[in-house]
């Protein structure tokens, strides 16, 4: 099995998501037809996990700089 992808983590990745430990997708860089080829897969820890998506979710609910108007950045 893979091992965790955040730093100075050894145990093993049991949980596969596409947003990186800082929490953001990134591009694999190749021509992609379909949102699993387009982003890269990292492997987490059930610990790393939930406080990955304990930290994105809160950065997702916080009002700053937000508006009515505010586009998603998926619909770019």
């Amino acid at each position: 099995m893979v091992e965790c992808d955040y730093e100075d983590c050894s145990d093993k990745g049991v949980k596969i998501s596409r947003l990186s430990p800082e929490g953001f997708l990134v591009a694999t860089g190749n021509k992609a037809y379909s949102f699993r080829e387009a982003y890269r897969r990292f492997h987490y820890c059930n610990e790393h996990h939930s406080q990955l998506m304990a930290t994105v979710w809160n950065r997702v609910r916080q009002s700053d700089d937000k508006d009515d108007d505010h586009v998603a950045p998926t619909a770019i």
